[in-house]
Order: C-alpha cells, then sequence, then structure tokens
C-alpha cells in the first residue's frame, strides 16, 4: 500500500497486488465453472447415448455368430426403464424375424445383437438416439424413452454368399 497526500488528505492507494489477485481468482474461478459444467454435459450425455449390452445366458456351442444380413428369429420383451412393458414375442409364443443390419428394426438392436449365438438371451438398455428418438412410439412409448429388451436368439438363417 502507498499513502499519498491528496490536497491535505491521506489517501490510500493499492499498488495493484490485491486488485490482480482477485482478478486471478475470479478467472481460475470461471475457467472451473465453465470446465465443470462442459464435463457434467458430456457426461450425462455420453451416459444417455450409450448402447448397453448385458449377456443373460451364454452358449456352450456356437458355430455360428450372428452378423449383418442374417434373418434372426427373436423372442423378446420390452420395457420401459419404470418397468412398463410395452411389447412382447412371449404371450402369442411367435418369434419376431426380420433382417439384421438392414434397418428393419430400431438401431439399438441393429448394433446390440451383432455376434450372439443361438440360444443365447440378452438385456439391452438402448437410449432414446438408438430407439424411436424424441418422437417415440405413441401412446405406448414415450418421446426421449430408454428401452430396456430382453431378448433370446432362437435361430439364425444365413444366406448363403454369392
Amino acid at each position: 500500500m502507498t499513502r499519498l497526500r491528496k490536497g491535505g488528505s491521506t489517501t490510500r492507494l493499492d499498488s495493484g497486488g490485491a486488485a490482480r489477485r482477485d482478478m486471478r481468482v475470479s478467472w481460475v474461478l470461471t475457467v472451473l465453472s465453465i470446465c465443470l459444467s462442459a464435463l457434467a454435459t458430456a457426461a450425462g450425455a455420453e451416459g444417455k447415448r450409450k448402447l448397453q449390452i448385458g449377456v443373460k445366458k451364454r452358449v456352450d456351442h456356437c458355430p455360428i455368430k450372428s452378423r449383418k444380413g442374417d434373418v434372426l428369429h427373436m423372442h423378446y420383451t420390452g420395457k420401459l426403464e419404470d418397468g412398463t412393458e410395452f411389447d412382447s414375442s412371449l404371450p402369442q409364443n411367435q418369434p419376431f424375424v426380420f433382417s439384421l443390419g438392414t434397418g428393419q428394426v430400431i438401431k439399438g438392436w441393429d448394433q446390440g445383437l451383432l455376434g450372439m449365438c443361438e440360444g443365447e438371451k440378452r438385456k439391452l438398455v438402448i437410449p432414446s438416439e438408438l430407439g424411436y428418438g424424441e418422437r417415440g412410439a405413441p401412446p405406448k412409448i414415450p418421446g426421449g424413452a430408454t428401452l430396456v429388451f430382453e431378448v433370446e436368439l432362437l435361430k439364425i438363417e444365413r444366406r448363403s454368399e454369392l
């Protein structure tokens, strides 16, 4: 601190050290706040966008694994995160049949069913981006819904390669 006389009175002047320190602290806090906000946003978005695949039942003998273009015969039960069931092939005992990796099903299935063996069971937790998105599939599936599927691969039909 420096003391100067001005018009007969004593005035205290800061040499600039405290002001610079306050600005640095303010700058550090601002940068830290921005970084934490970006990290929280990225962590939240990343956590929601990622497909989760859990193997519920493995098979001992697996001569063929599902791949793009295969016709799969599946049993499934689909639920919302709160446990509300919205669809299942089990009550009718009618497997769902589709071609893998060709866009016939939601992206979460096209990705989450790759490399499966006949008889294998999986649990798929599918974020809305890989499911029905912000529009949902009313009335049973609201927009932005994360979907939980229990699936069982019953049969793989592999098209012969030409």
